[in-house]
């Protein structure tokens, strides 16, 4: 579990976003796009969910993208190459269902354009044609774009603020796409705002919609119920059930009340630690 290299990829405007190369055969001999590991920094620490990016089971290593947020991704992003894990778990959760849907539409919005790699290049690998939308806030917050442009064969690259691509949300580029072509799968990650988003666009033409739910977790086998989320007004388990569901039947205001709950206490264990 020793850290092989470390990246930063973006640090903007508060918002550091880091590679980090992970070795790990078992995981990486096994692990599909969609998937994910669980995984401690040190022994005190939470276990915190990330998708697996790359897996190469050549060299027997996984790749991950993290943001840092709060304290343990602080930790995680600040690792170095030499450093190891104390534990990671994986790969966890259903791979993506990777068939040929046709016209397939992956969007990306933050840290969640990492997210999207490994489906795109599976999906196009299965014959589709795949265009991606990814965005951020600004230039300096975007990810993988070359990346994505060697995966997909069409990459729109939206930021909020104009700085770079087209100015507006990944939505705004959805929606255009889809009044001009019919396509047999949308697929999201991101912020949730962004995903629930997503899905308001897509629902009124009918095209397949899924979102990979970045919930909160922390044993990933469904025995703790904390990942729990409701879809089509069933209880569902992120960890065991997923993590990508119909966005169509997902209870985004939940999700989102659920997955701030700890928001003030991640700010006061991490201003502990800036003052300590």
């Amino acid at each position: 579990m020793k850290i092989t290299s470390r990246e930063v990829l973006a640090d903007s405007q508060g918002v550091s976003i880091v590679k980090l190369v992970i070795q790990s055969p078992a995981i990486a001999a096994k692990a599909k796009a969609g998937q994910f590991v669980v995984l401690m920094v040190k022994e005190e620490g939470e276990r915190i969910p990330l998708t697996i990016v790359e897996a190469d089971p050549g060299k027997g290593t996984v790749t991950l993208i993290v943001q840092e947020a709060g304290l343990t991704t602080k930790l995680l992003a600040g690792a170095k190459a030499g450093d190891s894990l104390y534990s990671i778990v994986g790969p966890l959760g259903h791979p993506t269902v990777i068939k040929n849907y046709g016209k397939a539409i992956l969007v990306g919005g933050g840290v969640g354009i990492a997210e999207i790699y490994p489906v795109a290049k599976a999906l196009k690998g299965a014959g589709n044609h795949v265009t991606v939308i990814i965005g951020s806030r600004a230039k300096g917050l975007l990810i993988l774009e070359r990346e994505l442009k060697a995966a997909a064969d069409d990459c729109i690259v939206m930021t909020d603020d104009g700085s770079y691509g087209r100015k507006g949300f990944v939505t705004e580029a959805l929606k255009e796409l889809l009044e001009r072509s019919k396509y047999g799968l949308v697929y999201a990650v991101g912020p949730i705002p962004m995903m629930k988003a997503v899905s308001g666009v897509t629902r009124p033409f009918g095209v397949f919609t899924l979102a990979s739910l970045n919930a909160l977790m922390v044993d990933g086998t469904g025995m703790c119920g904390c990942c729990r989320v409701s879809v089509g007004g069933k209880v569902k388990f992120s960890c065991v059930d997923g993590p990508e569901f119909d966005a169509g039947q997902v209870d985004w205001q939940e999700l989102s009340s659920r997955n701030s709950i700890y928001n003030e206490k991640e700010k006061h264990i991490c201003r502990l630690r800036n003052a300590g």
